[in-house]
């Protein structure tokens, strides 16, 4: 039986009482404090979301993408409506686009190949540049995709001459495919720097007449269909994709579908390109499970290619796949071995990226570029129709193999340079000559366009000081027009020896006369600059994301696929996601 309280009792007890509720109250208010000061620091930073995003709202359709939902200290992606620029400007909720508090690489485990910047050359010391052609776009639609996804992408995503070619620009092409491509060439201010300026050069290649059949084309699907690619903008987008892709072919194509995960199998044997029936109920039985065995799924992918091989044809393997190969034959030099002993055996390799979280980009290109084929990144039904219907022929059909270019300039015209790009493309002078050296292939209707930033003899500003111990007097020469001597190197399809192109540009003949190739130029200057701030603006200096969208005004031009509207949207985008930016 509980004794009565006594009046001490009591009175210590209450004391008690109200000294606990003292404590839990000043508890409770540290911690509304808190929490009133984080809601009033998400507030201020959506309101600044809110009006840098309203100034990028896009006047054109929207493409859908993500939105990026803060939580706490925690954070979730979440699939936003297509309207998603506006529905920042207009949300009353907490969510707002995640700029970026860390590497993307960081967040999402993608994979990319670091690289440095190429430097500036001293004409005097290195006055001759070599590198391979490249025609990969995959570079800028994995781009766009980041940005989409409410964050600037890493710096190692970003690979300037996969941004400059994934444009066309009105060169004159050639008209007999005995000239498998013809060469343009142009000078213009730099933008960024008066004491610099911008050489151009751009080979455009032979186009296939729409009234001629192209040569009859093996194709083998190597699709992954491992775990990792059970998410909406990977197995379902790539099945489209390659749906898309098959009704463009005939009776004289063969198409084969070869699966990987776990194990490896072959959905469809090799089957006339116009049984469109097999083809798609092949496509449509595919489903994702299981981890990722590259190695025996490429194998089996060759193995089919030779089952229908076609000779003197187009015998290719579209290896489509999120890049995760983590099981069996996964390090990049044993996979890049294998890819170029069957390259040697006529039968080459393309590569269509799809997908984020584990997308390694590293390893898509090194294979693409191994195999003489392409690397492609699909991020939209509309990019699938770019690259496998709209370019479809310059996927397949190459007119020159293994392209080199060389370029010595004048020191009576050229003090500096800097090739723009091409990073992981530069070949040693000697390279040039030697035929056993792979370059890059040029497909039918291709454009390729290399920039130079040079400094001219005729500036007062150098970025390198002159030595003291070198000659730095220019001996005068009879052929002082000229800037430049270029040399391109190239083989014909199924050719060994290589044939030679020489030709010098003249300083006469550089400047820019005709109005649509000063507009394409001023647009180029716009992704060259667009692609360095993308890299932290080591070489465009102060030039701004409004500076940047100038150029991109007055190098639109007739834009009929919008696909410059576009990059200036995503210049625009960028604006706001960049934390650099004042």
């Amino acid at each position: 039986m509980q004794k009565p309280l006594t009046h001490l009792t009591t009175l210590a007890l209450a004391i008690s009482l109200t000294a606990c509720a003292s404590q839990t109250s000043k508890d409770n208010d540290a911690e509304e404090t808190a929490v009133i000061a984080e809601q009033r620091a998400k507030q201020e930073q959506l309101a600044k979301a809110k009006r840098l995003l309203k100034e990028s709202i896009p006047s054109q359709p929207e493409v859908a993408t993500q939105e990026i939902v803060v939580t706490g200290s925690r954070i979730r992606s979440e699939v936003a409506s297509p309207r998603l620029v506006q529905s920042f400007a207009d949300a009353s909720h907490t969510s707002m686009p995640v700029f970026p508090l860390q590497p993307l690489e960081n967040i999402t485990g993608e994979n990319y190949d670091e690289y440095k910047q190429s430097g500036i050359k001293d004409v005097l010391q290195e006055p001759v540049s070599t590198f391979s052609i490249d025609v990969d776009t995959g570079s800028y639609s994995n781009m766009r995709r980041i940005l989409n996804d409410g964050m600037m992408p890493p710096k190692a995503a970003i690979r300037t001459e996969e941004l400059i070619n994934y444009f066309d620009y009105a060169y004159q092409a050639p008209k007999d495919i005995n000239q498998p491509f013809l060469v343009n060439s142009q000078m213009l201010p730099a933008p960024w720097n008066a004491e610099k300026h911008l050489l151009q050069i751009g080979i455009k290649a032979w186009e296939q007449p729409e009234q001629t059949q192209r040569p009859a084309a093996n194709l083998v699907f190597l699709v992954d269909v491992s775990g990792s690619m059970n998410q909406a903008n990977k197995l379902p987008l790539l099945k489209k994709s390659l749906l898309m892709l098959s009704k463009q072919l005939s009776a004289d194509d063969r198409i084969s579908l070869v699966v990987y995960a776990g194990a490896s199998g072959v959905v469809l044997e090799p089957t006339a390109g116009n049984d469109y029936l097999a083809i798609e109920s092949a496509l449509n039985s595919l489903h994702a499970g299981g981890s990722t065995n590259g190695e025996a799924g490429i194998n089996l992918a060759y193995q089919m290619a030779q089952k229908g091989f076609i000779k003197d044809g187009i015998n290719r393997i579209l290896l489509a796949t999120d890049g995760d190969f983590n099981v069996g034959q996964s390090s990049t030099d044993a996979l890049v071995e294998l890819i170029e002993q069957k390259r040697d055996k006529g039968v080459s390799l393309s590569t269509l990226g799809f997908g984020t979280g584990n997308y390694n980009d590293h390893l898509m290109e090194q294979l693409a570029n191994n195999g003489n084929g392409s690397c492609s990144y699909i991020d939209s039904l509309l990019e699938a129709r770019k690259v496998l219907v709209d370019e479809l022929d310059s996927q397949l059909i190459t007119v020159a193999a293994d392209v080199k270019l060389q370029l010595e300039f004048n020191p009576q015209h050229v003090t500096e340079y800097r090739l723009i790009g091409y990073e992981n493309r530069t070949l040693a002078r000697e390279d040039f000559n030697n035929d056993q050296v792979d370059a890059g292939e040029i497909g039918a209707g291709h454009t390729v366009t290399a920039i130079y930033e040079v400094t001219l003899a005729s500036s007062e500003q150098r970025s390198m000081e002159p030595l003291r111990y070198q000659q730095q007097k220019v001996q005068p020469k009879t052929n002082s027009d000229e800037l430049a001597y270029m040399r391109i190197r190239y083989k014909e399809p199924g050719q060994t020896k290589s044939k030679l192109i020489e030709s010098a540009l003249k300083v006469s003949e550089l400047t820019m006369q005709d109005e649509t190739i000063a507009t394409d130029a001023h647009f180029s200057a716009a992704v060259v600059a667009f692609a360095d701030k993308l890299r932290g603006g080591k070489y465009t200096s102060n030039f701004s994301y409004d500076d940047i969208q100038k150029l991109v005004f007055t190098g639109k031009g007739q834009d009929k696929n919008g696909l410059r509207a576009e990059f200036g949207r995503l210049v625009k985008l960028a604006q706001s996601l960049d934390m650099t930016e004042s």
